[in-house]
């Protein structure tokens, strides 16, 4: 099993890009509206090509051959500022480098979706009370009407850390309870809490 989790990119299937007369970028959803992006450079024009046809990790990808994209650019979860108010556009892929595939994704549903990872509490975590899974056909569907994100978990893995917080559990109890790498437990933890599928346990 690979130790190391990929943070990958892609936007929302129904959303198109174009391009305007005045060489503007424009991002139109169904759901979401649209977003215009003015005098959009090489970087974020490759990125968006690559995000409309499926997850990117921006590390893979080149602005033109054999120059990749800036490192400023490759920024874990976190949007660039040149697209972090695509935020409610764009699906967010935690991967793992054992060639198996994702993990799970987490896809926006409303309009003012923020996705932010900043880490995992210390303190007890738990599922909201409204918290509910179905089955799909990329996996389990964990949702909430209060969220404004909902998390497909893709593999087993991601299921067992899931599991975990139908009672409250610190990230270090879940991470020595799990027989996964801790950091991908911490990631994986990290997605559900910016997802609102992980919250502060009540007493």
């Amino acid at each position: 099993m690979g130790s190391r989790t990929l943070h990958l990119w892609a936007l929302c299937e129904d959303v198109v890009v174009t391009t305007d007369d005045d060489g503007s970028v424009v991002l139109s959803s169904g759901r979401f509206g649209t977003e215009r992006i003015e005098e959009p450079d090489r970087v974020v024009r490759e990125m968006l090509r690559r995000m409309e046809l499926g997850p990117v990790l921006p590390l893979n990808v080149e602005v033109a051959p054999g120059r990749p994209v800036p490192q400023t650019w490759v920024t874990g979860p976190v949007l660039p500022p040149p697209l972090a108010r695509l935020s409610r556009m764009v699906i967010r892929t935690l991967g793992m480098d054992d060639l198996k595939g994702p993990l799970l994704s987490v896809t926006p549903v409303a309009y003012d979706a923020t996705f932010v990872p900043e880490g995992v509490p210390a303190h007890p975590l738990r599922l909201p009370r409204d918290a509910h899974m179905a089955r799909a056909p990329a996996g389990l569907v964990l949702a909430s009407a209060r969220a404004k994100h909902e998390v497909v978990l893709h593999r087993p893995e991601a299921a067992w850390v899931a599991a975990t917080l139908a009672w409250p559990v610190t990230a270090e109890t879940a991470a020595a309870a799990l027989p996964l790498p801790h950091a991908v437990v911490h990631d994986v933890l990290g997605y559900l809490v910016a997802a609102g599928m992980a919250v502060p346990a009540e007493g």
